[in-house]
């Protein structure tokens, strides 16, 4: 029988905080880009203007389509050889999932948009509204509040994906376990609470989703998935 031992694990618990912190890092970093440049490649992929909708268009599917992780390794490798700059893991990797889940966010905006009614459209053409006043003033509040719970889940996909960091070193939840666990030779035990602390923050965000969709039920508001 395994004997289960957990003090070692709680001695370094620092490294396994510092990790969880170097996680919500590169999350935050990426929703706060990736939310914004997915709004433009959404507008972008929508605009009449073929100059502007197929570039969005191939830049939205071949970051979706293509695995994340070999988006990493061709920032990381690739870029500073072809534009010979410094490429520090962290860098690489905001900038991987900042891409990555801006092609991911754009669907959804894009998804939002095309749900409100074209009545809406026509509403704020009537009262002599232009496309982007009318998009910024009624069509965009109505469809981000649609949009929060598909956001949610977004956001959730995305912090499980930034366990790919660990292959570049960037020192993540993932990579200081397995700096830990090669430390104190008590693997199980550390991934174990490691699975756990995913467990704990993800399925809080999960709730927050819940709570989310309970109340736009509620009110009468659909979600966009």
């Amino acid at each position: 029988m395994y004997e289960w031992d957990f003090t070692s694990v709680i001695e370094n618990s620092d490294l396994l905080w510092q990790g969880l912190l170097g996680t919500l890092a590169i999350t935050g970093t990426a929703l706060a880009f990736g939310l914004p440049l997915g709004l433009i490649l959404a507008l972008s992929r929508l605009s009449p203007r073929r100059w502007l909708a197929w570039p969005a268009g191939f830049v939205i599917e071949f970051f979706r389509t293509t695995p994340p992780l070999v988006q990493l390794f061709w920032f990381f490798f690739a870029l500073p050889i072809l534009m010979d700059i410094q490429m520090t893991p962290y860098l690489a990797a905001a900038i991987t999932f900042s891409i990555q889940s801006s092609a991911f966010f754009a669907e959804v905006f894009r998804a939002g948009i095309v749900s409100i009614e074209k009545g809406q459209w026509e509403a704020a053409r009537a009262i002599g509204m232009q496309r982007p006043q009318a998009m910024r003033r009624i069509i965009l509040p109505q469809a981000v509040k649609r949009m929060i719970p598909a956001f949610t889940e977004r956001a959730i996909e995305l912090m499980k994906t930034t366990t790919l960091v660990a292959t570049v070193s960037y020192a993540d939840l993932l990579y200081q376990a397995n700096e830990l666990a090669q430390k104190t030779f008590r693997p199980i035990e550390v991934f174990t609470v490691t699975a756990l602390i995913y467990f704990f923050v993800i399925f809080g965000l999960s709730l927050c989703v819940q709570a989310v969709e309970r109340r736009l039920a509620v009110s009468g508001d659909s979600t966009v998935r």
